[in-house]
């Protein structure tokens, strides 16, 4: 979900188009978006890391579940608009990007990071540095919840297509085990629009929802 214009190349097209994103990302649910795999989200409270987060959807429903949240969003529309849809949730705010993730690093490991919407905006070296730097903040056996888009770019759009096998292999090179994967059609109706969803854990102990 989103970045500024001449920071991040994979969020072009985001700040303009922010006061419509957020009025769409909001018209579906958490539980509609990951409803596939509700069962693997660890129980609260666990500390979650959103990347990507935009108006915040997901890190308010997590946050609502009893985790302390770290939403990570670049594009400080977007951010401006979370803050305003979920004032009072448990999120703590913060600009940052993949691949790199550096103000993501400070404090303990994550039990959970979420990047929906997000891994078809990186290039091929930029996913290989961002799933090193996600795996390295993974706790042991936490999980990596990740949406794959399939289908046309839309104009002014940087995106590239990337399949859950290559991301399932890519995974396995830093220790995440697939855990799950399915697909579904695209909740707005948007024609020739899927998604895959995978969900990959970290070497360790598993997490119990």
């Amino acid at each position: 979900m989103g970045g500024d214009v001449g920071r991040v190349p994979g969020t072009a097209g985001y700040a303009e188009a922010a006061d419509v994103l957020a009025v769409q990302y909001e018209e579906v649910t958490f539980e509609q978006v990951h409803r596939e795999v509700l069962h693997l989200v660890p129980g609260g409270p666990g500390r979650v890391l959103d990347v990507g987060a935009g108006t915040g959807r997901d890190a308010a429903a997590l946050a609502g579940r009893g985790h302390r949240v770290v939403a990570v969003e670049p594009t400080a529309a977007l951010r401006r608009h979370g803050q305003r849809l979920h004032v009072g949730a448990a999120i703590d705010w913060v600009d940052d990007s993949l691949p790199e993730l550096a103000s993501a690093g400070d404090g303990p490991r994550f039990d959970a990071v979420f990047a929906t919407a997000v891994w078809m905006h990186l290039d091929a070296g930029e996913r290989a540095r961002a799933l090193a730097r996600i795996a390295a903040l993974l706790a042991p056996g936490g999980r990596f919840f990740v949406q794959l888009r399939h289908g046309p770019v839309p104009a002014g759009r940087r995106m590239f297509e990337v399949s859950a096998e290559d991301t399932v292999a890519a995974g396995r090179t830093h220790g995440l085990q697939p855990l799950h994967r399915s697909e579904r059609p695209d909740l707005h109706g948007r024609d020739g629009v899927r998604w895959s969803s995978l969900v990959l854990q970290a070497e360790g102990g598993p997490i119990r929802p």
